[in-house]
């Protein structure tokens, strides 16, 4: 293995402050139209799923299903979500 790859547990650390945050208030980006707000800001529809939409434009942000003590996410409409972790970042992170 190339010294610069590593396994996907190489980012448990990472993840887990992901995990953590209240997650409303993260900034994604629309991948459609490049609108940037918060999560709590977008449209919900519940019907089989949850589907998230942009407030601006309408598009698929993303969807939640849970079922049987499980959930699937798919946030293939949002280009990038930010997070503010309340402190500076490591360089390089």
């Amino acid at each position: 293995m190339d010294a610069l790859m590593l396994d996907g547990n190489a980012v448990a650390g990472l993840l887990q402050e992901l995990f953590v945050v209240e997650a409303t208030t993260m900034v994604g980006t629309c991948r459609n139209c490049g609108a940037r707000e918060p999560v709590g800001a977008a449209r919900v529809f519940r019907g089989a799923g949850i589907v998230l939409r942009c407030p601006h434009c309408d598009h698929a942000l993303g969807r939640l299903v849970k079922a049987q003590g499980r959930m699937w996410v798919d946030l293939g409409g949002i280009r990038s979500l930010e997070l503010d972790l309340g402190r500076p970042s490591l360089p390089g992170v």
